[in-house]
Formats: structure tokens, C-alpha cells, sequence
């Protein structure tokens, strides 16, 4: 894989979206001096300005980025330079309007906004990879190209496309994947409905229809559209690795929780170095929750090594029905909570907040007031702790607990037709995620498809969840039986391991792939209606109860934790175990006996914390700094035996930890080191990064 170069500056990289081409000449001049006083090292260049580049189809115009690149360089700006195909201009959408996506429906999405193209356009193929060469060839011994960026935000908004083209491009596919016609029937049950197809040109992608579309036809549909687009930045790839083979290439994700469009799992590997865009959702009851997870998750996708957080904002963004600002010290805490999970280079969208355009009040680093802001210094003073924070730079996240996320099982769960709509893939993800969060435990939310040849290796962890998993491929199942055999233990929520890779549901009783693990076996479900609360007996946690989902379950080799008192199944178990191997005890850890949890209910937050909490101890799972007050996030970055502490301070209260070291923020030492104070004190709504005493760090795990 080929290696980031180094950006400009020390520090974990600091910048973002750069758009001279929105502002007249004189500003870039101000505009350099501000990305030095603001401790700026990169920008991302031109990821909008094919218009600008190509004008018309047979005039190119480069003086102006060439103008804008040696400006950066002078200055000590890194370019990240996009290849400007993420959205062709108006005259190609003129030229070419078979070109324009198509929902559902029919409607086509006309240009004039943004990612007016069809995923699976041969056309759009050919003048972006054109495109893509000329600033290639142009750029390729620059000095300031540090790294090539790929369209933007792939699929934000054209996928589903359901035009003609995709038509006729998911025959391909499909004939690709199974052979031929006969494999699709019967990967999709077209004996059902009568819908058994006699010629390849009857499939038609999923538009709308009378009532329930084909589940199966619905998920390859899904897988279809990601593969679409992954052949689209593929294509501009093999330009940018013929043209400058050693300049490595990103493509940035949207790995929010809200974006599922597109398989990541199966995008990582394209990438050679991992980069993501995140934007804090104002109405969610938690957002630093949900930031955590998605930090999270990107890691994952990472393989564990650090990656970039190419956009996110300063303050409030423009596409969300109440667009909230955030408050002081906000900005701080976001970016370091993403350093904290693995982030190694902070960037925003965008330099400047614009005049015009659908963005214009979306925050940037300069804001519409200018430098005489709270926003500026804020900017400023996170722009110097970047900076301070270069030796953590390259360094590794601690984790022992695993929660798989698959984009397949998301397609398949959150169909329609299925036994309650209240079920929704990744909800109870995000419970367990938060519940371990609240008790101060990391986790690593691993990816699986079945879209990669490599199924994630789980063996090396002690507690491995598995929630909503509806759809499980036999390669997933068989490395999560083999954590079990290693010691883990197994935590697998309702409507798991349901159906194969097909979404054919696996007979014999629920949760099909994982019943024999689990020894439970389920006859029929009994989800109950919205606002219904299940009482259980409070054996797990006195007060619990559930919501959503209640189960016919027998244990076959496995003891009732809690069951439900009321409800449709009283009596039933909600929570069961079934012990693994030789250890029965806490604390017993990976390679000893571990066990195999099964939760057939939603859990309340507290049944929800009551049960983490006794898996972790039994696993030998003990948070990052023990007694930590819930709301403060604290996380731990490793390389060698050199180890960093990340506390970011949520609440409104003051916050001591038990720690030695130096804090890179306040850049003075703490706890045993700084015999007047003790301790690590960090104020409400603050932040530290303490370079742990090596005889104090905590060592890593055998």
C-alpha cells in the first residue's frame, strides 16, 4: 500500500475543503496568512471546479489552480488535490442527458444541485477519467500534492439511480454474480408471485410497484449500486496510479450513522489511506454518542491504523431542518474525541464560509463575521493543540471488545414485509455502544461483508457483539463460533443470523446461523407494538424491562438470565447464557472459558448496562481509568510502549482522574508529576491529551 507522505508542519494535520475559485484573487493572499496564523498544514483543492477547469468541452483552463497550488506551496500548505469529478458542469448534463439519474419513480434528477450523473454511465466514465488525467499529468511533480482525492462523498445523493442504463448494467452484474438467469431465480424465490423470469432483459432494477418489491432483488439491487460507484472510482484510480504511482489516493466516506448507501467494507481496500467525513446531528438525544461510534466504525474500516477526518464543521451545518451552532469549546471536543479514536488529520468543510450557494450558511473556519469571532480563536487554539499533538501521530487504538456492523445485513433487516418496522438495523447497535461508552470501555465496530474475501479474525478479542445481525453469511458465523472457542465472550441481540447471504431465511428454528453457539432455539416471534413496556423479572437488574421484540424461546443448552413477566411470551427468558469451555468464574478472560449470551428483547438502558457490565467482568474487560463520571470520554492511543490519554469532558462539572503524565493541551505535567495538584483536573466541558509516566501506562493485555 502506498504510504501518506507527511504533511507539511508537525502535529496531526489541520485544514480542509479550500475553494479559491469562489472568491476574486486578492482574498487568497488574505487567505494565506490567516491558514498561518490558524496553524493550517493541508486543504483539499478543487473537489468542486470541473466547471471551472472545463468550461466548455473543448477549452481547459488551469491558470487559476496553478496560481492556487503554488500559493499553497509557498506558504507551507500540503494539497490534497481532488480530480474535480464531483460534479460534471452544465453543459455535459446538456450534452449528454441520458447521463442524469432516475428515481424510482421515474423522475429524473435534472442538474443544477449537485452529483447529477448515473452511477453506471459509461459516458460520465470516460470525460471524469479524462478529466482526471489532465490534473494528473499537470500536478504529478508538484511540490505541494500530497495526496490525490477522489469525486466526493460518493453516492450522497445519486444512488438509488433507476434509469436504463443501471438497467441494463444490473443484467451485467447479476449474470456476474450467479452464473445465469436460473441462479437469480432462485437467489431471489421468483417461484413466489409468479415472478420467475424467462429472459435476462425482463429484470427491470426495483422501481416502484403495486406493493411489496422483491426482497432479494431489493438487497442485490443495494450491492449493485456500491459496486457501481466503486467501478467509477476505480476507473479515475488506475489513471492516478499509471500517471503517479507513488502518491497515495483517499476518496472520503460518510460513515455517519444516517449514510448507508454504499459498502465500505468493500471500498476499504481501494483506498491506501482511509479518510471520512463526519457531521454531528443537533436533534439526536446524545450526538457525542453517535460521534463515537462513527469514529469508531471508521477505524474499523481502517484495520485499527490511523485515518483522516477530511470534513466536519466548526459550528452549525445548512441540510438539517434546525441547523444548531455549537457552543463554546464544542469544536475542541469533537475534533480531539475523533483524534482520541484514531483520527489523525482534522479537517473541515470548509476554509471559508461561502457568500452564495446552497452552503452559504454552512460554518467554515472563517466565518461569515470574520477573524474578530469566538469562532477564530477557537479555531486558532485548536489549530495550536494539533500542532502539540504530533508524537501522538501514527499511534494505535486500545480496544478488547468487538461489535461487527455489515451494510448487507442493514439492506436485508430494513426491508419491508418483515415482522415489525419497528425493528431497524443498528439501533441496538448503538445501545450497546453507548452503554459500554458510559462504563468507559473502547470498542473497535469491526466490518463484515460478504462482499471481501477476508473475514475479519475475532479471535484476539474478549467480548465480540453481534446485534440485528439479520443477515449472516456462513464466513461471519464461523468467526464469531471461533471467538467463542478462543474465549470471548458472545453477546448476539434478536433477529440475528435470520438469513443467508440471499436472504433466505435458515430453517430449522431462530436464530438460525447462531442457534447451536447460543443453545437456544426460537419457534416464533412476538414483537409487541410501539409504546408496549415487557416487565422482566429482575434478576439481571431490578426495574428493567423491554421494548420492540419478545421471542418463543426454549434453552436447549443454555440458563434463563432474566425472563419476561408479562407480555406476549410471561415466563419465556428475554436474556440467556450458555457457558463456554473450562472457565465458569469472572473475570476468566480470552482463552479461558468464555460463553454465549442471547438477548431476545431491547433492553432499557439500565437492563442494557446491567448486562454489559456483567459480561465485561466476566470477560476481564476493565475500563480505560476506573470511576469515571458518565459524559466524560476517556480513551486511550498506543504505539510501542508509549502511550496517550484522551479525556474530553462532556459535562458542566470539573472532572479529577487518577492520572500521571503531561498533558499536551495545557502543556504542563499532571497527577504524580505535579505534586501541587495530584491529579489530573480537567475543567467542564474541557479536554486533555496526557502523555502517560511509562511505568504507569497501562500495559497492553497478554
Amino acid at each position: 500500500m502506498r504510504k501518506w507522505r507527511e504533511w507539511a508542519g508537525p502535529g496531526i494535520a489541520f485544514g480542509g475543503d479550500y475553494n479559491p475559485e469562489q472568491w476574486p484573487r486578492e482574498t487568497w493572499d488574505e487567505d494565506v496568512v490567516l491558514m498561518r496564523e490558524a496553524g493550517v498544514t493541508f486543504v483539499s483543492l478543487g473537489i468542486f471546479s470541473w466547471s471551472h477547469l472545463q468550461p466548455a468541452p473543448d477549452r481547459w483552463e488551469f491558470g487559476w489552480l496553478d496560481d492556487a497550488m503554488d500559493l499553497l506551496h509557498a506558504n507551507g500548505v500540503a494539497v490534497d488535490l481532488a480530480t474535480a469529478t464531483a460534479s460534471p458542469p452544465p453543459w455535459f448534463s446538456r450534452r449528454f442527458p441520458e447521463t442524469l439519474p432516475q428515481r424510482a419513480d421515474g423522475t429524473r434528477l435534472w442538474q443544477g444541485s449537485r452529483q447529477a450523473w448515473c452511477p453506471s454511465s459509461t459516458v460520465f466514465t470516460e470525460h471524469a477519467t479524462a478529466l482526471a488525467e489532465k490534473v494528473a499529468t499537470r500536478y504529478a511533480d508538484h511540490p505541494a500534492l500530497t495526496m490525490w482525492h477522489v469525486s466526493n462523498e460518493y453516492g450522497c445523493h445519486d444512488v438509488p439511480c433507476h434509469c436504463d442504463t443501471c438497467a441494463a448494467a444490473f443484467r451485467v452484474w447479476l449474470l456476474a454474480r450467479y452464473g445465469d438467469l436460473d441462479g437469480v431465480n432462485e437467489a431471489w424465490g421468483t417461484a413466489f408471485w409468479s415472478q420467475r423470469y424467462g429472459e435476462i432483459e425482463e429484470i427491470v432494477p426495483p422501481r416502484t410497484v403495486p406493493t411489496f418489491a422483491n426482497p432479494g432483488q431489493v438487497l442485490d439491487y443495494r450491492r449493485f449500486q456500491s459496486d457501481a460507484l466503486l467501478g467509477q472510482y476505480r476507473a479515475e484510480l488506475e489513471v492516478l496510479r499509471r500517471v503517479t504511482p507513488d502518491v497515495p489516493v483517499t476518496t472520503n466516506f460518510m460513515t455517519n450513522d444516517h449514510f448507508r448507501h454504499l459498502d465500505y467494507a468493500a471500498w476499504a481496500e481501494h483506498v491506501d489511506v482511509l479518510s471520512t467525513d463526519h457531521y454531528v446531528v443537533g436533534a439526536l438525544a446524545d450526538p457525542e454518542a453517535e460521534l463515537a461510534f462513527t469514529a469508531d466504525h471508521t477505524r474499523g474500516l481502517a484495520g485499527g491504523d490511523p485515518w483522516l477526518l477530511m470534513e466536519h464543521s466548526t459550528s452549525a451545518v445548512n441540510w438539517q431542518p434546525v441547523n444548531v451552532a455549537k457552543r463554546p469549546g464544542q469544536m475542541m471536543r469533537h475534533s480531539l474525541g475523533h483524534v482520541a479514536r484514531g483520527a489523525d488529520a482534522l479537517g473541515f468543510f470548509q476554509w471559508r464560509a461561502s457568500r452564495a450557494g446552497a452552503e452559504k450558511y454552512h460554518s467554515g473556519l472563517v466565518p461569515h463575521a470574520g477573524t474578530d469571532s469566538r469562532l477564530w480563536r477557537e479555531v486558532v487554539e485548536l489549530g495550536a493543540v494539533a500542532g502539540r499533538l504530533a508524537e501522538v501521530r501514527g499511534s494505535r487504538v486500545d480496544a478488547e471488545v468487538a461489535l461487527l456492523w455489515d451494510h448487507h445485513a442493514d439492506w436485508a433487516c430494513d426491508q419491508e414485509a418483515h415482522p415489525s418496522a419497528e425493528v431497524r438495523y443498528g439501533a441496538v447497535a448503538h445501545d450497546l455502544h453507548a452503554s459500554l461508552r458510559r462504563q468507559g470501555v473502547t470498542v473497535d465496530v469491526v466490518p463484515v461483508s460478504d462482499a471481501v474475501t477476508t473475514t475479519p479474525d475475532l479471535t484476539g478479542y474478549r467480548v465480540v457483539l453481534v446485534p440485528t445481525l439479520y443477515l449472516t453469511s456462513d464466513a461471519t458465523a464461523a468467526a464469531v463460533q471461533a471467538a467463542a472457542d478462543a474465549g470471548a465472550h458472545v453477546v448476539v441481540t434478536y433477529f440475528s443470523g435470520i438469513v443467508d447471504e440471499r436472504d433466505h431465511v435458515r430453517l430449522g428454528g431462530y436464530p438460525g446461523a447462531f442457534r447451536d453457539l447460543l443453545g437456544v432455539r426460537v419457534e416464533e416471534f412476538a414483537p409487541v407494538l410501539p409504546g408496549v413496556s415487557l416487565r422482566l423479572d429482575g434478576r439481571l437488574v431490578a426495574g428493567a424491562h423491554g421494548t420492540t421484540w419478545a421471542e418463543d424461546l426454549t434453552c436447549t443448552d443454555a440458563e434463563a438470565v432474566t425472563s419476561f413477566v408479562d407480555g406476549p411470551v410471561p415466563g419465556v427468558p428475554a436474556v440467556t447464557r450458555r457457558g463456554l469451555g473450562g472457565g465458569e468464574g469472572e473475570g476468566t478472560g480470552a482463552g479461558a472459558g468464555g460463553a454465549a449470551w442471547y438477548v431476545a428483547t431491547r433492553l432499557d438502558p439500565s437492563g442494557t448496562d446491567a448486562l454489559t457490565s456483567r459480561v465485561l467482568a466476566e470477560a476481564g474487560v476493565a475500563p480505560v481509568v476506573p470511576d469515571v463520571p458518565v459524559g466524560v470520554d476517556v480513551t486511550r492511543r498506543r504505539d510501542g510502549d508509549r502511550s496517550w490519554l484522551f479525556v474530553v469532558n462532556h459535562t458542566d462539572a470539573e472532572v479529577t482522574l487518577d492520572v500521571s503524565g503531561h498533558d499536551l493541551v495545557t502543556q504542563r505535567a499532571v497527577g504524580a508529576a505535579d505534586e501541587a495538584a495530584g491529579l489530573l483536573r480537567v475543567a467542564a466541558g474541557g479536554c486533555a491529551v496526557v502523555r502517560e509516566a511509562r511505568d504507569e501506562a497501562v500495559a497492553p493485555e497478554a
